[in-house]
């Protein structure tokens, strides 16, 4: 049970310790200043395989290092960044690949990059967008890092089918100052479980995960080239400023593109539940 301030006078006046020599309670450690303070949050669900999982957290470890990140990270007023990186799946499964590490230069890329590697990768099974949103919220200002921004990236091959309500987690972190960011991949790939696939899983993310000042959608069209998306996503997350209002306008390749201010996604967000359900529903039947 920690002691009270006036019990910690107390007992210094008696002992003879200098007070300069306390620790004050409930003074936090002080935060390095950074950039940015981005968390990475990766889809491992069951529509996703061993091999294609391997060639996201590649994808992710061979982009950090290139040297357009390298030089957009320095550009900025500190020269520094702070990331984090964790795997998700169903509402439950969070798995903390990264803690917050500093990158500032080649060397600290270089070894995030290999750090990132050396974990397993694994595979789950449902689409929990919203459970990696909240697992996500209180990861920000918890290091010893705090950004002048703070970015939520996500990936994820399909749109939320289990846990809470996705744009309800996506306010919630809105509110905290956060800004998410989305990169669907659409590779056209037939789900493996036979689970129906959102044709236009970019507007999903437009208009249901994404949000805040600046945000935008990056594309993926497969694993194979994941790593180019990563990179054009990370540069224009380093390089944004915090100023930029969110726009509809081409920002680079046209699998590149801003939100659109106020736009709803029309067949519901809530379309993954809607597409789980009718899909077992039918399994059930059968």
């Amino acid at each position: 049970m920690p002691f009270k301030p006036l019990t910690v006078l107390v007992l210094a006046w008696l002992t003879g310790l200098p007070l300069a020599t306390l620790p004050v309670p409930g003074r936090a450690a002080e935060q390095m200043p950074v950039d940015l303070e981005l968390v990475l949050a990766v889809d491992i669900s069951g529509s996703i395989d061993a091999d294609e999982a391997k060639l996201q957290r590649e994808g992710y470890a061979r982009a950090l290092i290139d040297k357009d990140v390298i030089k957009a990270i320095r550009g900025g007023i500190h020269g520094k960044i702070a990331i984090a990186y964790f795997d998700w799946s169903d509402s439950y499964v969070q798995n903390d690949i990264l803690d917050w590490t500093l990158i500032h230069d080649e060397a600290s890329a270089q070894a995030v990059s290999r750090r990132l590697l050396e974990q397993q990768t694994r595979t789950a099974r449902r689409t929990s967008i919203s459970g990696a949103i909240n697992h996500a919220i209180p990861r920000f200002g918890s290091g010893p890092y705090k950004g002048v921004r703070k970015v939520l990236d996500i990936s994820g091959d399909g749109p939320n089918n289990d846990g809470g309500p996705i744009d309800l987690a996506r306010d919630k972190a809105l509110a905290a100052g956060i800004v998410i960011n989305g990169l669907p991949i659409m590779n056209g790939k037939v789900n493996t479980w036979g689970f129906p696939v959102l044709e236009d899983l970019d507007r999903y993310f437009e208009g249901c995960v994404i949000g805040g000042p600046g945000s935008f959608v990056v594309v993926a069209e497969g694993f194979n080239t994941f790593h180019e998306a990563v990179r054009r996503k990370l540069i224009l997350e380093i390089a944004t400023a915090p100023s930029v209002p969110p726009a509809w306008q081409r920002i680079g390749p046209p699998v590149t593109h801003k939100a659109q201010s106020g736009y709803r996604y029309p067949k519901g967000c809530d379309i993954g539940e809607r597409q789980s359900q009718e899909f077992w529903r039918r399994r059930f039947d059968q």
